[in-house]
């Protein structure tokens, strides 16, 4: 059976965000992710953790200035050294929290650069961070990205992140396979991940159109959990969606799944 973590950046948002903690337990999650770590003191995080018993299973590694519409620096060549502060930054939250794995968003695609500039900074981004992580015990996941929600996002399609994985060529770089993002860019999501799952460390859902929870759109996500089961995908579904309206009322698609 699927293993699923909510994502509490998008659920539970009608409370503050430590204590969303309890209510994904109560709502029988086991695990949870989030976007970042880094404006919250580490070690309340880790005390709601343990209070809950929750896994964290998944957050990503500093962005820049995401209020400022920022969406990862991994591919702009100026922000090299930020982006290896960031890393060090991530070790620091994830060994702390018992998080095994952090996400790495590739960012916008500056105007006036070019491509392969942008492609030669992410991979050797990627190099660095994969390597430092793995001296850390964490594993390091590339992110495709829809651009309809983000606009000019550098990382947009499975084939595009796989071939980056094969070039940056470590053993510590993953794919983080998000079910609402490729269903926008590319579909044939059950093939997709029958391919390419040796790949992939993390799956994340959403129904399209909406952001919505599952049953709300075009996604068959019963089928596709049952997909991935007979697959032998063992690892984590984050729940990164939208609720329609609130999280527990949205939450009946979840009832054949809980804890």
């Amino acid at each position: 059976m699927p293993r699923f973590a909510a994502n509490l950046t998008m659920l539970f948002q009608e409370h503050d965000f430590l204590d969303r903690f309890g209510e994904a337990a109560r709502a029988g999650f086991r695990g949870v992710e989030f976007l970042f770590p880094y404006e919250h003191r580490t070690a309340a995080i880790a005390e709601r953790l343990a209070c809950h018993d929750l896994s964290l299973v998944l957050h990503n590694l500093p962005a820049g200035d995401w209020a400022a519409g920022e969406r990862g620096i991994a591919v702009l060549p100026e922000r090299r050294p930020e982006f290896r502060e960031g890393v060090a930054r991530a070790i620091d939250a994830a060994g702390a929290l018992g998080c095994g794995q952090v996400n790495c968003l590739a960012g916008i695609a500056p105007s006036g650069l070019g491509r392969d500039r942008l492609r030669d900074t992410l991979r050797e981004n990627l190099a660095y961070a994969a390597a430092a992580l793995k001296r850390a015990g964490i594993r390091l996941l590339i992110e495709p990205v829809n651009t309809r929600d983000i606009p000019g996002f550098f990382l947009t399609g499975t084939a595009q992140a796989v071939a980056l994985i094969d070039e940056v060529g470590s053993d510590n770089l993953f794919l983080q396979y998000d079910a609402y993002h490729m269903q926008i860019m590319e579909g044939d999501l059950a093939r997709t991940i029958e391919a390419n799952l040796p790949r992939i460390a993390h799956v994340q859902l959403a129904d399209n159109p909406g952001r919505h929870e599952p049953g709300t759109g075009e996604i068959n996500y019963p089928f596709l959990f049952g997909h991935l089961d007979a697959l032998g995908y063992r690892g984590w579904i984050g729940c990164e969606y939208r609720p329609a309206s609130g999280t527990r009322d949205g939450l009946s698609w979840f009832a054949p799944h809980r804890a």
